[in-house]
């Protein structure tokens, strides 16, 4: 599908890295990219985001590249995005709708699909305003016809019970994995979760720990669903490590409050690896943001290690480095090419140690 990109550059410091990060979730939702159009804004404007004079220029653009949709890479209000379709006669999808595509397209288990569907109605629920009808005749009239009050009110009703309905077969799936959790804990195993900003290397940095074969790709969100596997390190006896789903700057919050049961392995969590992309110009950022979800979801107090990976591009050599009260915090490692995992795995015991876990204490081992 022909897509054009409205970038909007409100003055903050990172807006290339941002501009960058969104041409990336375009190209993984699978759009292709005809153009980009640039406008900088001091503020954002009440009706059109971009103002009129800069939405003439990307109907111009859009025209003449013929583009099947708008890619809008901030988030809009519903009546933002009814106003700048009916200007542009294309549909527009704004950031927080092109992750929810993403995610739905990604998602795999069943738990994963029953997350993304409900965070995709919540994010629905907000814009049943006969947003559609002025785009009737360019969808196509038979089944796309704009819904009267009646029918809306009834899409509402049917939307409110499916929500619940999903909410309800979460709270199941919530309560299986609170199950599974006390019986790893009446073993007295150790809980390691890997969390980080997406793309950053966590599944492969899983495998290479488990010698499992969760996917791995260079693609933002390549993997949605939390992967738990029990492994053995000496010294520390059984762990069990979880590789749950990437973080991003602005995850929308019906995503946050979705993915809620999740992201619980990384809440119940003894150590989190916070695995940080080495060659990335925008780590510190990136660290700044995955600390955000973090204290969002009250899992910023847990233990955690600095796992800077893919030093093989970033030129740096596997190493462990400790902070001011000789506690270890960074450690330098390379997944793809398994450099530096005899030191992470040796942190992982020491962190262990240091938490006071039972699954270290001499009489268990």
């Amino acid at each position: 599908m022909k897509a054009l990109i409205i970038s909007v550059d409100l003055g903050d410091l990172d807006y290339q890295a941002h501009a960058q990060e969104f041409t990336m979730l375009a190209k993984g939702a699978g759009a292709d990219i005809v153009g980009t159009v640039v406008a900088r804004r001091a503020r954002p404007d009440a009706a059109y985001f971009i103002g009129s004079g800069k939405l003439q220029e990307a109907s111009m653009a859009a025209d003449a590249a013929n583009a099947d949709i708008i890619l809008f890479d901030q988030p809009l209000s519903p009546a933002q995005q009814r106003n700048i379709e009916r200007a542009l006669n294309r549909r527009v999808v704004d950031r927080v709708a092109l992750i929810l595509d993403i995610f739905a397209l990604r998602a795999k288990s069943h738990e994963g699909k029953l997350q993304v569907e409900l965070a995709q109605l919540q994010h629905l629920s907000t814009r049943l305003t006969r947003m559609w009808t002025h785009l009737e005749r360019q969808r196509g009239g038979i089944g796309m016809r704009g819904p009267g009050e009646a029918q809306l009110e009834m899409d509402r009703r049917m939307i409110g019970a499916k929500v619940r309905l999903l909410k309800e077969r979460l709270a199941r799936v919530q309560r299986q994995r609170t199950t599974q959790r006390r019986a790893r804990s009446r073993g007295d195993t150790l809980s390691v979760s890997l969390v980080g900003y997406t793309n950053a290397g966590k599944s492969t940095l899983f495998n290479a720990l488990t010698r499992a074969g969760a996917y791995a790709a260079d693609q933002l969100f390549a993997t949605l669903d939390t992967t738990t596997r029990r492994i053995w390190i000496e010294g520390a006896g059984q762990v069990v490590v979880s590789d749950t789903v990437g973080f991003i700057r602005d995850l929308p919050p019906t995503l946050i409050a979705a993915f809620r049961a999740t992201l619980e392995e990384t809440v119940q969590a003894d150590l989190l690896l916070h695995v940080v992309d080495a060659a990335s110009p925008q780590r510190e950022e990136q660290i700044a943001e995955v600390n955000k979800v973090l204290a969002d979801i009250g899992a910023d107090e847990i233990p955690t290690i600095l796992v800077y990976n893919k030093i093989d591009l970033a030129g740096y050599e596997p190493r462990v480095e400790r902070n001011e009260h000789g506690t270890i915090a960074r450690v330098f490692v390379s997944a793809s090419e398994r450099l530096g995992l005899d030191g992470l795995r040796g942190a992982i015991v020491e962190s262990g140690q240091i938490a006071g876990n039972n699954a270290f204490n001499v009489e268990n081992i």
